[in-house]
């Protein structure tokens, strides 16, 4: 009986050691972005980079997209934005972007259901950003892989931030109690622009980029005896998909 028990303490002590030694030794490896691991049983061909590689480099790039999407802020205007963006990356993490668009915004079916309830109807008071110009600084710190059918998809994620001019289209004139009235009152604000992307890269050159784009500005409250001294903020909220070339 002792020697049993012998035997099975020494065999749980060295499954312990065996343990403890594969969990230090796997704690101590390190992989570099040269690093690749070969999986020969899918094909002998491809090689797979560990996490750390970022196969396609952002830093002394220049890039330039086109595109287009929707704007999602206005609860009684429907509005398309088109959007051309041009920007440099002078580190992997660090970089600046131009951005202009131009929106086509109407009336939606809320305003229009608003003017005709009732006798005599309400009008809605709208704002439609009729386009905007910024610049801002990025950051992009982080990246990702995606691993999808055997296939690679390399992606960037990308936070900007800084000033931009908008201008926009208003209804003051009628919404203040002139009947009838469609004259529009056009006005330009100076906002704060910041700007969240993914970019999925297709290959060295091109790219397909997702963009929320936000700028919040200060302007006169409306009232029904015309716009007021005091102001608040406002908003405009674009998300836009673009296609990109990088130099």
């Amino acid at each position: 009986m002792d020697g049993r028990n012998k035997s099975r303490k020494l065999g749980m002590n060295l499954k312990i050691f065996f343990s403890l030694f594969f969990f230090l030794i796997s704690s101590l490896s390190f992989a570099g972005e040269g690093d690749t691991y070969s999986f020969t049983w899918l094909d002998p061909d491809k090689e797979v980079y560990v996490l750390q590689n970022r196969k396609f480099r952002k830093s002394g790039k220049l890039h330039l997209n086109i595109g287009a999407g929707l704007t999602t802020s206005g609860a009684f205007v429907d509005t398309t934005t088109f959007q051309g963006r041009a920007g440099y990356f002078f580190s992997e993490d660090w970089g600046f972007e131009g951005v202009y668009a131009i929106n086509n915004g109407e009336e939606n079916s809320t305003a229009e259901t608003l003017r005709n309830r009732g006798q005599s109807g309400s009008i809605p008071f709208r704002r439609i950003v009729d386009s905007y110009v910024g610049g801002m600084v990025l950051w992009s710190p982080f990246y990702s892989k995606i691993n999808t059918f055997n296939t690679i998809i390399y992606l960037d994620f990308v936070l900007g931030a800084g000033l931009a001019q908008l201008q926009e289209t208003n209804n003051i004139v009628e919404f203040s109690g002139v009947p009838n009235d469609p004259t529009p009152t056009t006005l330009t604000h100076t906002g704060l622009i910041w700007d969240a992307a993914l970019k999925f890269y297709l290959n060295e050159n091109f790219e397909i980029r997702t963009d929320l784009t936000v700028i919040h500005y200060e302007a006169e409250k409306p009232t029904r005896s015309g716009f007021s001294n005091e102001t608040t903020y406002f908003s405009n909220w674009d998300f836009a998909i673009s296609l990109g070339y990088r130099f």
